[in-house]
């Protein structure tokens, strides 16, 4: 397989959503999962909007009114759906749980790629495949059995385990239709454009969602955001992740970006052991390992 501009924006995406994790996690202390999806979306729409003049300037572009739709449905489903039920299942099951939840990504896109795409991956790729999901499974074991220690510890009533189970997977689905869905889109239409369309689709729906939400979820004293800290995750963790993520999925196959998008699990074990100081055992150094020399096969 040839290496192309869109295996690497595909494993830059994952290196960029890491640093976003890692900071993030910080952020997480001081404001609300749907406060922090809010606010990061907002300021990436503000940094989307002079990217998409200095690239393509204030004339309208040539965007069929179908592109508009399936970009615009794309972000509805992938993006102010998706990421809902996505935290409700993370605070139903655990992030340990929907840690393991988030794996079946790639089977998702694979699978739908296969019937609406027509994409086959070759032999040599899926065995870059099984070494890659063989890396993160491994860094997942750790991120379980750490979170076991804590509050995913307590037992999960059936009855609850079933709904946040449907809620993860339902959210991981969502977000493999909507990128196999805006796939084509992407290959056709102004890629900017379309970048932005998907994500003010996606933040109307999130605005209209934050308005109902309890008062507790909201942010009570706008002066205490960490905005610099805020400003730097949603550069990195969206807008970069999020321009890359797309283009890697506009150069090359959904199915190998999809795979690749997968280390982003292991760059954030390497980037949290960097900035954050945490530990970085032997479990973690062979699923590293394990996960590069899975996306050294695939781009052999």
């Amino acid at each position: 397989m040839q290496i192309g501009p869109g295996e690497l924006y595909s494993v830059a995406a994952a290196a960029m959503w890491a640093v976003g994790v890692v900071l993030y996690k910080r952020l997480g202390e001081s404001l609300s999962p749907v406060a922090l999806n809010l606010l990061k979306n907002l300021i990436v729409v503000g940094l989307m909007l002079p990217t998409v003049v200095l690239v393509h300037g204030f004339a309208w572009p040539e965007f069929s009114g179908h592109g508009i739709a399936i970009a615009a449905l794309s972000g509805f489903l992938g993006i102010a759906v998706a990421d809902t039920l996505y935290f409700k299942a993370l605070n139903t099951i655990g992030a340990g749980r929907m840690g393991v939840v988030g794996n079946l990504f790639s089977p998702f896109v694979i699978v739908l790629s296969f019937f609406f795409l027509d994409e086959r991956l070759s032999l040599l790729q899926f065995l870059g495949f099984a070494l890659v999901m063989g890396g993160v499974w491994m860094a997942h074991q750790r991120r379980a059995a750490a979170a076991g220690e804590g509050a995913d510890a307590a037992p999960v009533d059936h009855a609850i385990w079933r709904r946040g189970l449907l809620l993860g997977v339902s959210a991981i689905l969502l977000n493999a239709v909507g990128i196999v869905l805006v796939k084509p889109v992407l290959e056709t239409q102004p890629f900017f454009w379309v970048a932005l369309v998907r994500l003010c689709a996606a933040l109307l729906p999130i605005l209209w969602m934050w308005h109902l939400l309890p008062a507790h979820h909201r942010v009570a004293d706008w002066r205490k955001v960490p905005w610099r800290l805020l400003i730097v995750a949603a550069f990195f963790g969206q807008y970069l992740s999020m321009l890359l993520w797309l283009a890697g999925y506009r150069y090359t196959s959904a199915s190998v970006a999809s795979i690749l998008n997968e280390t982003a699990s292991i760059f954030i074990l390497v980037f949290a052991w960097l900035m954050l100081k945490e530990p970085l055992g032997r479990r973690q150094v062979g699923a590293v390992l394990l996960t590069f020399g899975g996306v050294a096969v695939m781009l052999l």
